[in-house]
């Protein structure tokens, strides 16, 4: 009886840190002023760097949506690098020549494990650009996405931005899964932002200047991690410039990009992103993470103990009916912006999944290897 006491008042702890934890994320996204661009002239020169592998499926798209961009045409640079493609990838590109699409084909004869890295890095050291902007190759934009992101730096003058970034065309209960779950991702990251506390971001939209990227070293560092060329790198520049990072909250900035089809692939992808962590220095984050993990533990623990001792089960249902109710508060936001408010139907599934999830991640996430872009790296 000593004992299911003793747990009781531990798992209510964890339960009311968790809380004040997702308030604080709350608090951060509600900090986040909607950004609505002057009608202005624009003046900075932009380069938009796209590292794309065996992308031939998806890469017109993507350049079509760039090449359809309302920036002015004289300040504006696509840099496309090809990562040792085996298909029509290069071929593809190359037929936008005419378009003054660059391309750059990536030549490295020894085996890295940080090859989106090296094409970012090398891509930047040929650019005209002043402000870097980074996306994937197989993402969609709106028309207005590119003034969008120059108008939220002009005005505000950040040293990086990050901008929203949504999965969309779901055609499966897996996949909408997947998108609410990411929503809460890129909502955590802006929220973080909103806080001055900055902790996540994703390349597939992402902008920051050149000289910036420099003056903090690039990619040095972190550059033998397959994964950070955008977390990692907010760290860096965040740990000098903590006031000059901001989130782009406005709807035309969002870039749309699919989810996985396969648990197989989502799990590779969710690999690589976890073992990021360890290279985190900012211990606060390091921290929030590991908290957010035991939390999770101490769930399923109770779960398990309490198909023996009932007692526990009650215990179970108060933290996930918390946890959920929380949760739901954050994400009525995040998918407000978003317009995909339907989604938040899939909470009761996506919170029980998520547990298990966050636990496996946790430990996979920081060991052994992964397969990425058809290759094993770790």
């Amino acid at each position: 009886m000593e004992t299911l006491k003793l747990i009781s008042i531990l798992s209510a702890a964890l339960t009311l840190i968790y809380g004040l934890l997702v308030f604080s994320f709350i608090k951060g996204w509600k900090s986040l002023k909607d950004f609505f661009p002057a009608k202005k002239v624009p003046k900075t020169k932009v380069s938009i760097i796209v590292a794309a592998r065996d992308e031939e499926e998806n890469i017109a798209k993507t350049i079509g949506d760039l090449i359809a961009q309302g920036y002015p045409k004289n300040l504006t640079e696509v840099i496309i690098i090809d990562d040792h493609s085996t298909d029509r990838t290069a071929a593809i590109v190359l037929s936008y020549a005419e378009h003054h699409i660059k391309l750059i084909k990536l030549n490295e004869d020894r085996a890295l494990n940080s090859y989106k890295k090296k094409a970012i890095q090398t891509a930047i050291s040929t650019c005209n650009g002043d402000l870097i902007i980074t996306t994937d190759a197989d993402c969609r934009m709106g028309n207005n996405w590119l003034s969008t992101v120059v108008g939220f730096y002009e005005e505000n003058g950040y040293k990086m931005i990050s901008s929203p970034v949504a999965y969309f065309q779901e055609k499966s209960l897996f996949e909408r899964l997947q998108s609410l779950e990411f929503l809460y991702l890129i909502g955590l990251g802006a929220s973080t932002i909103g806080n001055k506390n900055p902790s996540t971001c994703n390349g597939a939209n992402l902008a920051y200047e050149k000289a910036t990227f420099y003056e903090v070293g690039g990619f040095q560092g972190i550059d033998d991690l397959a994964s950070g060329d955008d977390e990692l790198l907010l760290h860096k520049i965040a740990e000098k410039y903590v006031d000059k990072i901001g989130f782009l909250k406005n709807r035309d900035a969002i870039v749309y990009t699919h989810a996985k089809e396969s648990l197989g692939s989502f799990i590779q992808q969710r690999k690589r992103w976890a073992s990021k962590s360890t290279r985190y220095k900012n211990k606060a984050i390091i921290v929030l993470g590991v908290f957010v993990w035991v939390f999770n533990i101490s769930i399923l623990a109770n779960f398990i103990v309490g198909l023996f001792f009932p007692g526990f089960l009650m215990i179970t249902l108060y933290q996930i009916l918390f946890k959920m109710i929380l949760e739901s508060l954050f994400l009525w936001n995040i998918t407000g912006f978003a317009k995909r408010r339907k989604l938040l139907l899939l909470i009761p599934i996506l919170n029980v999944l998520h547990i298990l999830y966050i636990i496996y991640i946790g430990i996979a996430g920081n060991s052994g290897k992964y397969n990425w872009k058809g290759r094993m790296v770790k």
